[in-house]
Order: C-alpha cells, then structure tokens, then sequence
C-alpha cells in the first residue's frame, strides 16, 4: 500500500502546486467556459461573467484535471467536463445568493445585487442547461449520471438547509447530511468522473469518489467556522452571514449543546432572528470561542481531511498525488 502523507507540514500548505499541475489543461477549460458562457442575450454573458471571472479559486474543476492527472489520462474529454462542473457550481452560487440575499462574494458585489434576483435565478439556469450540453456532448451515460446525480443532490441539500434554518434544534447528522449535499457532492462527482473517463475501475471511482466527498465536507467545516472567526475582507463576503441567517451551522450546535440555561437562550434568540446586531455577533463568537466549538469544528475538519488522503492510499504516488493531498492541507488550513 502506498505511503499516505500525514496531515501537517513545516510550510503553509498552497494550492499552488496544484494550479502548476493543470495549468495547461485549465486554459483549455477556461477556453470552453468562454465559449459556453456566450449567449445572443446580452445580459446572460455579462452577468455569468460577473461571478465566472470574479476570482474564485476554480477548484471543483481543477480536481477533475489533477484526478485524471493522476491516473495518468491523456485524452481531452475531461476539458469539457470540468467546465461543466465549474457551470454547475456557479449556476448554484448565482441561486445561493439570491435564496440568501447575500450582497458580497469574493470582495465584489453579488450580481444579484446588480442586476436583481430574477436575472440572476434564470442565468443561473442557464448555466445549468449549458453543463448538461456539455455532458451530452461527452457522450457516457455514466458521467451524466454522476454530474446529473450530483446536481439533484445539491438542490435537495439546499431545501434541506432552507427548511433547517432558524431551527435551533438541527443536530449534528442533519448538519452533515446538509453540507454532504450542497457542498460534498459536487466535489465527490468532480474527481470521480475522472476515473470514468480515464476507464478505471469501479474501485478507484469509489477512491476518487470517497476523495471528493471528504475533502468538500472538510472545505464546508472550515467555510462554516470561519463565518465566525474571520472577517469582511479576507473571506471577500460578510461577516457573520451565517448567524444573521439563522444558519445552524456546527459551530452553533456545539456552542448551544455545551451551554447554560442563558446560552442557550441567546442563541434560540440569534437563529429566530431576534438577535443580529454586531454587539450580538460578538457576543456569539465569544461564546462560541468559550465553547471550543470553532476550534472542534476545525478538528472536525482535519478528521475528513484526512479521510479524503487515505482515499487515495492505494493509488500510486507522484507529483499528482502529492498536489492533492496539498489542496486537502489547504483546505483545512486556510482563512478564506
């Protein structure tokens, strides 16, 4: 069994080897989500363009190609797929905002903020439909299962959390059925078509797969922690979103579980909607420190990170690899 690299290293972990991996490849997924982004209605470019080239880091896609770096694919199929799984992923950004009424992403103004909520649900769709064009093109009924499934699991989980919010009482497992599906799923089905297209065996769709689904639950730990222990300008939105939404995110189950009477109080008031001013907000993350519920919910999140390595033991080693096992390190280490 190959050797699996521990989680810690004397440096700050960086997507960058990573990026240097897929550069090439990357700027032919970026070629075709140009492409695709066209439309002969102004506004859809436009507004796809506000958030498609507004700085996200690209890592959904950028797993489909250091995957099939990995299992050393050397066909260009996977430049399609991964601007399928970017479109997916923006389509369901665009719709957050709006379900959200968020204001900032990435530092920039939400293009629901700019060009209204019903432009950016219909862009958003649009999207969508060019994913699955792209899917079809492919031509496997097996990649468009994986993308399709994971594109229905993604909406389920976004009613789930919508039906979940101000809900005090959400535990733990409903947590993580919820981030397994908004944000797991995606990242399970991103590596695993991969395995697909380089024709490997069900084994290691399931090890790319089991990649994937832990390394997206580790991002969504830290996304939902650091709501609290950030601020506006490193995160590029605002600060404590989540607890003015009433989201009942794993910090804040830990936090009402460990409290007192009071504590608890608070926060059943905070996540109604009765508490949102800064005052509140610095209160919650205080308790919330008191706790240790931001500190365990990172522990939570190098438990998965580590779970998404030893997914790829039995996988050979390589610059691949190693860029992989990276991104998960960056994953739970970063602040934004």
């Amino acid at each position: 069994m190959a050797t699996v690299t521990p989680l810690h290293r004397e440096t700050p972990p960086s997507l960058d080897p990573m990026i240097g991996l897929v550069t090439a490849d990357m700027n032919q997924v970026n070629s075709v989500i140009l492409a695709r982004m066209q439309s002969d209605v102004p506004l859809i470019p436009e507004l796809a363009g506000h958030l498609i080239t507004g700085g996200g880091k690209r890592m959904r896609p950028m797993l489909t190609l250091a995957c099939a770096r990995l299992l050393d694919y050397q066909g260009t199929r996977h430049h399609k797929l991964a601007a399928a799984v970017e479109f997916i992923h923006t389509a369901t950004l665009l719709h957050d905002d709006v379900v959200d009424g968020s204001n900032t992403r990435r530092g920039r103004r939400t293009a629901n903020l700019i060009w209204g909520n019903s432009a950016s649900v219909l862009v958003g769709d649009f999207l969508f439909s060019r994913a699955f064009e792209l899917m079809v093109e492919d031509g496997s009924l097996r990649v468009l299962r994986i993308l399709s499934n994971a594109s229905a699991v993604i909406a389920e989980g976004e009613v789930n959390q919508l039906t979940a919010q101000r809900r005090i009482e959400t535990g733990e497992e409903r947590y993580l059925d919820i981030i397994g599906a908004k944000t797991a799923a995606l990242f399970a089905a991103a590596c695993r078509i991969a395995a697909v297209v380089a024709e490997r065996s069900d084994e290691c769709e399931q090890a790319l797969d089991a990649y994937g689904r832990n390394l997206g639950i580790a991002f969504q730990l830290v996304d939902d922690a650091i709501d609290y222990a950030s601020d506006d300008k490193t995160m590029g939105k605002d600060a404590g979103d989540d607890f003015r939404d009433g989201k009942v995110t794993l910090p804040v189950i830990l936090a009402h579980a460990r409290g007192n009477d009071a504590e608890r109080r608070f926060w059943r008031e905070a996540m109604e909607g009765h508490r949102t001013s800064d005052a509140d907000l610095a209160h919650a993350t205080d308790l919330l420190n008191r706790a240790g519920a931001i500190a365990d919910t990172n522990a939570r999140a190098r438990l998965y990170g580590q779970r998404a390595i030893d997914a790829l033991s039995a996988i050979p080693g390589g610059q691949a690899k190693a860029a992989l096992v990276e991104a998960v390190e960056f994953a739970v280490a970063r602040a934004y």
